[in-house]
């Protein structure tokens, strides 16, 4: 009897181990401790179960249900087109993103949580129970939690040997313009009233309406549309005289400006959303 003991305790030492079961994006988003790696196993589609799981649930605790709207937008668009396969440059670059979103959310509840080496995560923690007493102050804070985040999310990439194609940086030089515009907004509503006339006659008196429309994280299809839009463009026409991000931004505006005329005027002119856009607790 003791021999058979013994016997049944050896087989069962020798039987591989369960394997632990696989965090899914709904269980991610209550525990909000998945790693950038693990977010890069994940599917576009899973993520963008993941982030609104996020916003529905800790984001609306702390005031923020619907601050990453405009990331779902680009999640959709890369699932639609098929980009982002686990392990890819587009992946990683994601990944890093979302993580810094779920890691900021956790700093958020509790200001001891481990940021995960993700430069982002205090940014988004900072941002989402800030005071943002405009809408610039808003945008500011919001990009710079997502460049940090993003930026890692590139370095991630590169230690794994992963490198953007030509395509894939010119979809990243429209990010990098996104949040140039989302940091920048005066400078931006100001290169609208010099220089919108010339991109479209009604530009320049619908500026302002037209950037709220342009850089409202609450809304996915701008960012949608956009990424549509980056990741076409085979070559930029800066206006003449004006350079750098503000040259890309003028370039981008003249097709931006058209899918937000097709959609027509969502607020009306000089006028903010009427809500506060992801204020925070404090906010």
């Amino acid at each position: 009897m003791k021999r058979l003991a013994v016997l049944t305790l050896a087989f069962a030492l020798a039987l591989p181990a369960a394997p632990a079961a696989a965090d899914t994006p709904t269980s991610c988003a209550v525990t909000l401790d998945c790693t950038a790696e693990d977010i890069n196993r994940m599917t576009m589609n899973e993520r963008l179960t993941f982030v609104r799981a996020m916003q529905s649930g800790h984001g609306a605790e702390l005031g923020v249900s619907d601050s990453w709207r405009n990331i779902e937008g680009v999640i959709t668009f890369f699932r639609d087109k098929g980009l982002g396969a686990p392990g890819t440059w587009v992946s990683y670059v994601d990944a890093g993103i979302v993580e810094g979103i779920e890691r900021g959310l956790a700093i958020a509840r509790d200001p001891s949580a481990d940021d995960f080496g993700n430069p982002g995560s205090q940014l988004w923690a900072d941002y989402i129970t800030g005071s943002h007493p405009n809408r610039a102050a808003h945008d500011r804070a919001w990009s710079l939690a997502e460049q940090a985040s993003t930026e890692h999310g590139v370095a991630l990439a590169e230690g794994h040997g992963q490198y953007a194609t030509a395509v894939e940086e010119r979809f990243y030089l429209f990010s990098e313009t996104y949040r140039w515009a989302l940091r920048n907004r005066p400078v931006g509503l100001d290169l609208l009233l010099v220089y919108g006339w010339l991109i479209d006659p009604g530009l320049a008196g619908q500026r302002i309406p037209f950037y709220d429309w342009f850089t409202d994280v609450r809304e996915s299809a701008p960012s949608y549309r956009g990424c549509e839009m980056a990741y076409g463009f085979a070559q930029l026409h800066p206006i003449e005289g004006v350079f750098g991000f503000a040259g890309l931004f003028l370039s981008y505006v003249t097709s931006l400006f058209e899918a937000y005329s097709a959609e027509g005027v969502p607020t009306p002119a000089g006028q903010h959303p009427p809500r506060p856009v992801g204020s925070g607790p404090n906010g």
